[in-house]
């Protein structure tokens, strides 16, 4: 009786306006995804002091098996997702989800360094979330702040589940090897209602489909199709891209080893602390997207927003370098520099480009095409530090990336723009 009388309140009709449709599906969407990084990211909280392996050390081995998980679940998701059919779509978060959290399990129990491939197990299953979640979200006027709720979840949830951990482990003792499935018994059941309530966002509308176009599955003669037809621009974002995921990645997965770097131990709560703010800004940023209606206008200011995020970046790790910044504003301005140009593309920037071009498909199928390659990046960046000895501390290692991937990054979008520009003004 009472999931019924869930159902009627949650469940949608044709006279309910799209902005509480909008509203309702950027809540519901940002919470879950939040949930699902609970079953990710809380491992990184933990340092493993004095843990090596083959002459690495036991996180980055860790951080390495999870890359090649996710690595590995992004060229599958090219097909996976590309093809993804819009019904039972909760049977596979949940299998998918309950995947990871039994390799967290098996992770605690076998001793190191046999568990390493466990993170590898986990990173598969969850690489494909991103897609599925999105899949109830895109193709409508109001994508654009729905999707921006659903990407800034994952840098306020970074920030989170880091803290939830962190609190796991300070005050009630767990230890390292099990704050992960431990922080995955806090949301299982938080996801469970979250999913439930994901399943009621109805369908895009007629008006939906005219201004976005119809979205859906795509063959492998359409997918590449549309590479070809795009491939300069999109050799050129899948390069930008990289580079964002290669130090949001760093600064991600190493930001407990940044801040015992720079003094701060044990201190859960810097974790929200800096990410929080972030969050909100890019939100309000990515958000009033919305607001524009000319998909082509929202492509060309998507470009304008990356180039701006890849000068905060570079801006800002210049002058903690010369210690004009204290850490916690150069984690905070640094942080909303690559968001800027990580978060665009998650949201808007492919949204907007099939809108443009009036292609019938699904974002899906792009986000995973640019995500494969951001995570051969990283795994590369991150093994070429540890391979070749690169004797830098994190925080070094961090600032000098950012450098150098902001310089690089900020001509590689002017390129991207004047393509695009020139591609539709051919239409």
């Amino acid at each position: 009786m009472s999931g019924l009388y869930l159902r009627m309140i949650f469940t949608f009709n044709n006279k309910t306006g799209s902005f509480k449709i909008g509203l309702y599906a950027a809540i519901v969407a940002f919470f879950t995804y939040t949930l699902i990084f609970g079953f990710r990211k809380s491992f990184t909280v933990c340092t493993f002091d004095g843990i090596s392996f083959w002459g690495l050390g036991y996180k980055t081995l860790l951080v390495l098996s999870q890359m090649v998980g996710y690595l590995m679940a992004k060229f599958y998701g090219i097909k996976f997702i590309a093809e993804l059919k819009r019904f039972d779509r909760y049977k596979i978060i949940f299998l998918l989800v309950g995947i990871a959290w039994l390799a967290w399990l098996l992770f605690a129990l076998v001793p190191a360094p046999y568990n390493i491939v466990f993170l590898l197990i986990n990173g598969f299953p969850l690489g494909m979330l991103w897609g599925v979640v999105f899949s109830y979200i895109e193709g409508r006027k109001s994508t654009d702040f729905i999707g921006a709720a659903l990407a800034v979840s994952f840098i306020f949830s970074s920030g989170f589940v880091k803290s939830v951990g962190g609190w796991l482990m300070v005050h009630f003792k767990v230890s390292e090897f099990w704050i992960p499935f431990t922080t995955g018994l806090v949301f299982a059941l938080p996801l469970l209602v979250l999913v439930f309530l994901m399943e009621q966002i109805p369908p895009p509308t007629q008006g939906d489909i005219d201004l976005r176009m119809n979205r859906s599955p795509m063959s492998a003669a359409e997918r590449g199709a549309f590479i070809k037809n795009f491939l300069p621009g999109i050799i050129a974002i899948v390069v930008i891209y990289m580079f964002a995921t290669i130090f949001r990645d760093i600064r991600d997965n190493f930001s407990a080893d940044m801040w015992k770097e720079m003094g701060f131990l044990n201190k859960p709560a810097l974790f929200s602390a800096s990410e929080t703010p972030i969050t909100l800004i890019i939100l309000v940023l990515i958000g009033s997207m919305v607001l524009i209606k000319n998909n082509f206008t929202a492509l060309m200011i998507s470009h304008v927003l990356i180039l701006m995020g890849f000068v905060i970046a570079g801006l800002s790790t210049y002058l903690f370098r010369e210690n004009h910044l204290s850490p916690m504003l150069w984690m905070i301005l640094v942080g909303i520099g690559l968001y800027m140009v990580y978060i665009p593309f998650n949201a808007v920037y492919f949204e907007r480009l099939i809108a443009s071009f009036k292609y019938s498909g699904n974002v899906g199928f792009l986000i995973y095409v640019a995500d494969s390659f951001g995570y051969i990046g990283s795994v590369g960046v991150l093994l070429s530090k540890e391979i070749f000895k690169v004797q830098l501390n994190w925080v070094s290692f961090f600032s000098n990336s950012v450098m150098v991937l902001s310089i690089a990054g900020f001509f590689i979008t002017l390129f991207a723009s004047r393509y695009f520009y020139k591609k539709f003004k051919t239409i």
